[in-house]
Order: structure tokens, then C-alpha cells, then sequence
């Protein structure tokens, strides 16, 4: 009988920090938000109980006031997708009172011409809002100005084959990036974003440089497979994946440089790049027109990316 290989087994044995954000631990399992959640609770009930004892007996009162601490009580301690409840109820409270249908309009949405009938206003459903955009400009070296949430810095990440690595090579591909998780000194993120991408100006280029060939057997080749991206292009359902790295930072305090910021998130971006190389990974920094074109993607997304830098390992 094969006896399992206990060397093996040890190589994936990789310690990764997990919940790196979670918060602390203020009384036994709560947290200072939770504490003082069921804390307020309980004293506004002990209140009620106090105003109404001298009408109302206690299991009375006990029975009326069960559903409303268990609410409570399942504010305070549920979770929806990692998110506290209370947290959740209200993002999605606010979600529900912004408008939906916005547009890029600093200068804001002019009113419909009184040419216009009154039952095709209605018609059409509630105005348009101006889009309050998060950001407030791009600095030459491709930093996101968040304003009072401070700056940003995006770059690009290449993708590593994990599955066709022996045990040992995923174990140091591991390891290399746990390294780069335990070294974080801010608010990182990690975006995989799916776009749509047109072929059509790849296919185009093959076809005029095939005659350029040195030999008939490739330019044949070429011209195949301009047609078969061709072919991909008019199915219209080619997505593109992309890796971004984002890097933040927090807003300068009162007395502090306001570029300080920048070249912090710009450092943080260069560390990347060094700590994830030794995991195979391309880190590479976006600069002014590209920041623009992602956010830019990112606010229309129906729009096709073009395919300049964009490999066919990367298509889904």
C-alpha cells in the first residue's frame, strides 16, 4: 500500500492571514460596536421597565418587549455576507433612496424644454441626477485625488498558472505572497474586473501584416487565424479579465503635505511590485491616461476595451 508522503502534505501548509480586518475584541466574543449596541438596548429596556412597573407586571412586559430585543439582538450579532446586519440594512436603505439613473454632469441636469408634453415626462419616470464622482482628479503620475478620503494608486497585475505547478513551486508561489499580505502597511485592494473587448482591430491588423511575412506558410497562418478572430469578434460575447491592484491612503491630517499622500500610495505600489515578483507576478504601475481609461471603463462598462494589451490566456 502507498503510504502518503508526509513531506508533501507539509508543503502546502502555507499560513496566510485570514480576516485581517476583523475588529477587535472589546467583552468576550462582542465588539466595541456590538457592546455598545446591546448595552443601549438594554438600558432603553430597563428604562420601559422602570416607567411601566407600577401598572404592568413583568411577564407582561417581558412578553412585549422579546421581539423587540430579539431584532435587536440579531441587529447586533447577524452578519449577511460578512457585513454586519445593521451595516447591511443600511447600505441597503441607502441604496434604495439614490436615484438610479445618473449621468456625468458637473455643471448639473438642465430641465426638460416646456416643448416637451407633460405625459412624456412622466412617461420617461424620475429625472436623471448628476453623478457625484468619487474622485477628484488625476495627478500627472496616474494618482487617484479621492479628496477627504485621501489618495489611490492603480496598478495592473499579470496572472500566474497555479494548478500546472509542481507541490514545491506552488508552495513558494505561496509563500511569496503571503509574505507580500504580511508586509501591508494600508488599505489594499485586489480587483478582478471582467470587460468586454472588440477583436475586430487585431483581426485587422493580421491581415496587413501577413504579407509581411518572410514565408508563405506563415502569412497563410497568420490570415487563419485573423479569420478566426474575426469569426470570435462577431459573437460579441468575449470578456476580457483584468487584475488591479489598488492602493490607498488615508487623507493628510491638519498640518501635513497634501502630496504627501502620493508618494506613499506610489511607494506602497513600487513594494508590490518587488514583493509579488518573487510570486511570478508582473506589477505594473498606471500612469495618468491609463487611470483615466479604467475609470473611465469602470463608469461605462458596455463599452469594449481595446486589445493592446491584452493576451489570449487572459480571454474568457
Amino acid at each position: 500500500m502507498h503510504q502518503p508522503d508526509e513531506t508533501a502534505e507539509a508543503l502546502f501548509a502555507t499560513r496566510i492571514p485570514a480576516d485581517i480586518s476583523r475588529p477587535d475584541r472589546l467583552l468576550g466574543p462582542f465588539t466595541a460596536r456590538q457592546t455598545a449596541v446591546l448595552a443601549v438596548a438594554g438600558l432603553v429596556l430597563y428604562g420601559g421597565w422602570w416607567a411601566t412597573r407600577s401598572f404592568m407586571t413583568p411577564l407582561t412586559y417581558a412578553v412585549m418587549v422579546i421581539p423587540i430585543a430579539g431584532a435587536v439582538a440579531a441587529l447586533a450579532l447577524g452578519q449577511r455576507e460578512g457585513i454586519a446586519l445593521d451595516r447591511f440594512l443600511a447600505a441597503a436603505l441607502a441604496h434604495a433612496r439614490t436615484p438610479k439613473r445618473r449621468v456625468h454632469a458637473p455643471e448639473g441636469v438642465p430641465p426638460l424644454p416646456s416643448l416637451v408634453p407633460g405625459h412624456w415626462s412622466r412617461a420617461a419616470g424620475l429625472p436623471a441626477m448628476a453623478m457625484d464622482m468619487p474622485y477628484d482628479g488625476i495627478a500627472a503620475d496616474g494618482v487617484l485625488d479621492l479628496g477627504s478620503e485621501g489618495t489611490a494608486a492603480l496598478a495592473t497585475c499579470s496572472t500566474v498558472n497555479f494548478e500546472l505547478r509542481s507541490a514545491a513551486e506552488q508552495q513558494g508561489l505561496a509563500a511569496a505572497f503571503a509574505r507580500w499580505l504580511n508586509s501591508l502597511t494600508g488599505p489594499t485592494q485586489l480587483l478582478v474586473r471582467c470587460h468586454r473587448i472588440d477583436l475586430a482591430p487585431l483581426a485587422d491588423t493580421l491581415q496587413q501584416d501577413a504579407a509581411a511575412l518572410p514565408h508563405p506558410a506563415l502569412e497563410r497562418a497568420a490570415r487563419a487565424h485573423a479569420e478566426f478572430l474575426a469569426d470570435l469578434a462577431t459573437g460579441g460575447n468575449l470578456l476580457g479579465r483584468q487584475i488591479v491592484l489598488v492602493a490607498r491612503e488615508e487623507a493628510a491630517a491638519h498640518g501635513m503635505r497634501r502630496h504627501a499622500g502620493e508618494g506613499r500610495v506610489l511607494q506602497r505600489v513600487t513594494e508590490a511590485a518587488r514583493a509579488l515578483a518573487s510570486a511570478e507576478i508582473t506589477v505594473t504601475p498606471l500612469d495618468a491616461e491609463q487611470s483615466a481609461g479604467l475609470v473611465s471603463a469602470a463608469c461605462n462598462p458596455d463599452a469594449p476595451t481595446p486589445t493592446d494589451d491584452v493576451s489570449e490566456g487572459d480571454l474568457l
